[in-house]
């Protein structure tokens, strides 16, 4: 009865919806079943997943909408490039040595950024994103405008490339679901909703906010580093790009911001749409902006959301229980 319980348990069978699935496509990859193909949009798939978990657990969930994620993309891309081609370093320490230096430069940042509010703080992650570039721009260390290879001997294959990037994307929803069902996702969202009531009742904005924004650092920093392996080269352009935010929010809002799962949707519909448009150059950014505003207008929950309150039915709670 106990064990009944236990599994019944709305906690469990969240972890259980993460870990199953992950060891299906990790078991898929190892069978040789998926072809080098395949494997390649999987792990754009897996590696968009945690960017669209960190940018909605930031504004979805905290009410911290951020333009300027594409930061912790390229600090982390130039800190595996560096680490790598300069110092010798191992694709582990490589990437860990990415995520530790977002983390380090979120930490600093919050000091500036989180005296801001709403819109102006939306401005202002991305005025710091805009100003690191142009900082690579004219950094000789790094070779200004003309990049960075990422060297490593042997170079990691797909197979090993397509199973980091199935961790990054699971450990991103563990830590999403983690963080949504212990006493830091209620005052998150307790904030969100009114941060004035919020800290009337003894919600630390000021602790919740760092908490919850170094942690986005982290997974983006993760994700962008195992991006820029796959890719090979990194210049301050690619790396800094607001393509990745204005990827973020599409993956959201075409799958549901505010849902655990809507990233999950977004991100595999985002890489087949990126895969069909590639045909269309001159029309893909506009045939996203035209497929947006109808999600916008017709399903405004995204898919997740408008399938779980048609139906109901919700793997991945929000609420604590």
């Amino acid at each position: 009865m106990r064990l009944q319980r236990i599994a019944s348990s709305p906690a469990v069978r969240m972890y259980l919806a993460v870990l199953v699935p992950a060891l299906v496509c990790a078991a898929l990859g190892a069978s040789g079943v998926l072809t080098s193909n395949v494997k390649r949009y999987l792990l754009q798939i897996f590696l968009y997943i945690a960017l669209g978990e960190a940018w909605n657990l930031l504004s979805s969930f905290a009410g911290m909408t951020s333009l300027g994620q594409q930061l912790y993309v390229g600090l982390a891309g130039y800190s595996v490039a560096v680490m790598t081609s300069t110092y010798g370093q191992p694709l582990w320490v490589s990437l860990v040595a990415g995520g530790a230096v977002s983390v380090v430069v979120a930490l600093l940042l919050s000091q500036v950024l989180f005296r801001m509010e709403g819109m102006y703080l939306a401005i202002g992650t991305w005025v710091a994103a805009e100003a690191m570039e142009k900082v690579f721009l004219n950094w000789q260390f790094v070779n200004q405008g003309s990049g960075m290879n990422v060297k490593l001997s042997p170079y990691p294959s797909i197979d090993q490339l397509y199973l980091i990037a199935l961790v990054v994307a699971a450990v991103s929803l563990v830590v999403v679901c983690a963080i949504l069902r212990s006493k830091l996702g209620l005052g998150l969202l307790a904030m969100r909703d009114d941060p004035v009531a919020a800290a009337s009742v003894g919600i630390s904005l000021a602790r919740n906010r760092l908490i919850v924004y170094v942690i986005a650092a982290l997974l983006v920093g993760l994700a962008g580093g195992v991006f820029f392996v796959n890719k090979g080269t990194i210049y301050p352009d690619s790396g800094f790009s607001v393509g990745w935010t204005v990827s973020c929010v599409f993956i959201c809002i075409i799958g549901g911001s505010g849902t655990v799962l809507g990233p999950v949707a977004g991100s595999v519909l985002y890489v087949l749409l990126q895969e069909f448009l590639a045909h269309y150059p001159g029309w893909s950014n506009i045939m996203l902006g035209v497929i947006t505003l109808l999600v916008i207008f017709f399903l405004p929950d995204g898919i997740v959301g408008t399938l779980r309150r048609r139906l109901s039915i919700s793997v991945f709670s929000e609420k604590r229980g």
